[in-house]
C-alpha cells in the first residue's frame, strides 16, 4: 500500500496544528505523486463516516509516530542503522512494500528539517516536538497515546542499548502527550524477566502491599487492553495484544514471589 492510502485521503487532526506543519514538510511531493498513483480515502464511495473518521485517526497515529521517531532517533546525535530497520519492518507489516521508502523518506525530511529549524535555534525542534506532544495529547485517546509510546521504546531499544539522551527523549516525548515518567520506565523493562524490574512495569515499588500490587495491576489492565485500541487497526492492537502479555508476565512474576493467587 503506498503513502495515497496510508497518509493521503483523510488526514484526521494531524491537518491542522505544528504536526500539520511538519506533515506540509516532510511528506512535500510524497503526498502528490501518491495520490497520482492511487484512489485517496476520501474519494471512496463505500466509507461511511466513522470509517472515515477511523482512517482519519488512524492515519494521524501513524504520523504522530514518525514524528516522534525522529525526535527519538536522533537523540543520541546519530541515526543508526538497526533503528530505521526496525521503522522500515513497521512499515513492510502494517502498510506494505511500496510505503516502506516513503516512510523512510518522510523521515529523513524530518531529520532534514530539525537540522534546518536548530541552525537558528538549538531548541526549535525540541520546542515543536513539544507542541505536536501537545496536539497529540488533545486528539488521541489515553490508550492510544499509550500503544504510541510503545512503538518508540521499542525504536529506541532496537539497536540493543537504550542510552541516557533516549531515556531523556522518550520522557520528554510522554509528559508533553500527557503521560507520565513511570510510564516510560515501565515500557523500558516489559522485555525483563527479572522480578525487580516486574514491579516497574507494575509501576509500584517492592514494598507495595498485596492490596497495592493487585490494584497496580488492575490499573494497568484496563489502559492497556488491546481493544481500547482497536479502532486504530487490527494490526496496532495485535502489537498492543503482546504488550498485554509481557504485563500479565510481570504479574505473574510478582504473584508467584508472594504466593498470591
Amino acid at each position: 500500500m503506498g503513502l495515497g492510502k496510508w497518509i493521503g485521503g483523510v488526514m484526521g487532526f494531524m491537518a491542522m496544528g505544528p504536526l500539520g506543519a511538519l506533515a506540509g514538510f516532510a511528506i512535500g511531493s510524497l503526498f502528490d505523486s501518491a495520490n497520482n498513483q492511487e484512489k485517496s480515502y476520501d474519494g471512496e464511495d463505500d466509507l461511511n463516516d466513522n470509517q472515515s473518521y477511523q482512517t482519519g485517526q488512524r492515519n494521524s497515529f501513524l504520523f504522530s509516530m514518525l514524528v516522534m521517531a525522529s525526535y527519538i532517533i536522533k537523540a543520541d546525535g546519530r541515526i543508526m542503522h538497526s533503528e530505521m530497520e526496525f521503522v522500515r519492518q513497521f512499515l513492510r507489516i502494517n502498510f506494505g512494500e511500496l510505503a516502506v521508502n516513503q516512510g523512510e523518506q518522510i523521515l529523513l525530511n524530518l531529520f532534514e528539517q530539525r537540522k534546518r529549524m536548530d541552525q537558528g535555534n538549538p531548541w526549535a525542534f525540541r520546542n515543536k516536538i513539544h507542541e505536536c506532544g501537545a496536539q497529540i495529547a488533545s486528539n488521541l485517546t489515553y490508550e492510544e497515546r499509550i500503544q504510541l509510546l510503545s512503538f518508540l521504546v521499542k525504536i529506541a531499544q532496537s539497536d540493543g542499548n537504550v542510552c541516557a539522551s533516549e531515556i531523556e527523549a522518550l520522557k520528554e516525548v510522554a509528559v508533553s502527550m500527557g503521560l507520565s515518567i513511570k510510564e516510560v520506565d515501565s515500557m523500558l523493562n516489559l522485555e525483563s524477566d527479572s522480578l525487580e524490574d516486574a514491579y516497574k512495569v507494575l509501576e509500584i515499588e517492592p514494598t507495595a502491599t498485596n492490596d497495592e500490587v493487585r490494584a497496580a495491576y488492575r490499573r494497568l489492565a484496563l489502559k492497556h487492553h488491546p481493544d481500547k485500541v482497536a479502532t486504530l487497526g487490527e494490526d496496532i492492537r495485535k502489537a498492543a495484544e503482546e504488550k498485554f502479555q509481557r504485563i500479565n508476565s510481570a504479574k505473574e512474576r510478582i504473584y508467584k514471589a508472594r504466593g498470591l493467587k
